[in-house]
């Protein structure tokens, strides 16, 4: 398993096998029974690394969800969403990886996870992931 790979640039990115999910804390969702709520995340100084250049990419990440039984530990989340830094991956992909890491973790009613990445070369890129029916 290659852990980082040095690019044409000079760069090196981490290769996304690096992020670990087990970093991700769940905590028991104590009204469950009462009522279904909906929860907003932002963490607007995410970045990762393009796996092409090895240039750090920056965005905003969204993630709502409907918990069932858990939900996320917010220092955790952090800490999970710190280890992209170095980590080199596409928008795409980094979106959908962090879906599927929270879901398996949290097992949510519904969950959506949006990145907003900041342009390069002019453009814009907004990339949304959906479990459930969306919220």
């Amino acid at each position: 398993m290659i852990k980082s790979k040095k690019l044409k640039t000079g760069y090196k990115a981490e290769s996304p096998d690096t992020v670990k999910k087990s970093v991700l804390k769940p905590m028991d969702y104590k009204y469950r029974q009462k009522r279904d709520i909906d929860i907003e995340i932002e963490q607007p100084e995410f970045t990762s690394v393009c796996p092409m250049t090895g240039l750090p990419d920056f965005g905003c990440i969204i993630i709502r969800y409907t918990p069932d039984k858990k939900i996320i530990e917010l220092k955790s989340l952090k800490y999970y969403l710190l280890q992209y830094r170095t980590v080199g991956i596409f928008y795409e992909h980094v979106v959908n990886r962090i879906l599927d890491d929270l879901a398996a973790v949290l097992k949510p009613k519904r969950m959506e996870v949006t990145g907003e990445f900041t342009a390069r070369g002019g453009i814009t890129t907004t990339v949304t992931a959906t479990l459930g029916d969306g919220i």
